[in-house]
């Protein structure tokens, strides 16, 4: 049986499953820690594939979903936040010259885009925007059934596009993108940096909320954490009416855990959506959901990446 094996890498952990042919559901999985034992994140890796390795079945490829800035032709990562030594490290053709069997990267959100696309929310779909909102934003695109993904597969970085011109620090070191002013941690500081000005608030003097504990304020009225919310579903608002002006997708995919706040985020997006949007026809039959694959979204994209190719 053909048997396809699915890594999704993080700053905290390593999690790699095996899939059988024609299935989602992955027949044994583990996951570590990124870091540990006094071995490398790369020699972690690789013991956890070879610990994983089906003792029967045919593995056709590997594939691998992973952060930061990446040249996935070339099978190198460029840059990874949060794991020490990936700097250029041409993890495919470690991977591959161990285990000989082809060796595909991905961009972590890029391949959430295009999981949700070939198994999620997005199924059906030929033009789907997607974009996760947590700790930071990113995001994918789908166009006319493909990922785009750029000359060096670098595109879809949608998180640093500028809302503000010389706005809020971002966490990629440039002024006001889209990241420093309305992900979670965004919001975070927003109210942090407001309750230290003596704005009123349900939180004492000298507080750093998490953008949940935030969310939970808004909901029981704390109008600086509203204030808070409001701000950020304006200016994402603004940001999908200028990518769905570039990409007319047919769908729009919401993910990570700051989209789950419900009416706090939404209500400010979709009113600021509908006023930057140049005609309501972009916006006529466009359908937005929540992301659907949860936490198996960079398992599942992987998956698919294997798959597509």
């Amino acid at each position: 049986m053909k048997k396809y094996i699915a890594i999704d890498i993080g700053g905290t952990q390593i999690r790699v499953a095996v899939f059988p042919e024609n299935s989602v559901d992955f027949e044994k999985q583990k996951k570590i820690p990124t870091q540990g034992d006094g071995k490398t994140p790369i020699d972690r890796l690789l013991g956890l594939l070879e610990e994983i390795w089906p003792s029967e079945g045919d593995v056709q490829s590997i594939s691998m979903a992973a952060p930061g800035y990446l040249d996935p032709e070339a099978g190198i990562v460029i840059t990874a936040p949060n794991i020490p030594g990936w700097k250029n490290l041409p993890v495919s053709s470690l991977i591959q010259e161990r285990f000989t069997v082809p060796v595909y990267l991905g961009n972590d959100a890029n391949l959430a885009a295009l999981g949700e696309w070939k198994f999620g929310a997005g199924k059906g779909h030929s033009d789907l925007l997607y974009l996760t909102i947590s700790t930071g934003i990113g995001g994918g695109i789908i166009s006319g059934n493909r990922l785009i993904t750029g000359t060096r597969g670098m595109a879809g970085e949608l998180g640093h596009v500028v809302a503000i011109p010389d706005g809020p620090m971002c966490a990629c070191g440039k002024k006001g993108h889209i990241e420093a002013v309305s992900s979670g941690t965004a919001i975070a500081r927003y109210v942090k940096e407001k309750i230290a000005e003596g704005i009123p608030s349900i939180f004492p003097p000298g507080s750093t909320p998490s953008s949940k504990e935030i969310a939970s304020a808004a909901a029981h009225g704390d109008e600086l954490s509203i204030q808070a919310f409001r701000q950020a579903g304006y200016y994402l608002g603004q940001a999908i009416a200028d990518w769905i002006h570039i990409l007319n997708p047919s769908i729009l995919i919401l993910g990570g855990g700051v989209s789950r706040s419900g009416d706090l985020l939404m209500k400010p997006l979709i009113a600021s959506l509908k006023e930057h949007i140049i005609t309501e026809e972009y916006i006529k039959d466009l359908k937005i959901e929540f992301a659907a694959l949860g936490d198996d979204a960079g398992l599942l994209g992987a998956l698919a990446l294997s798959l597509e190719k």
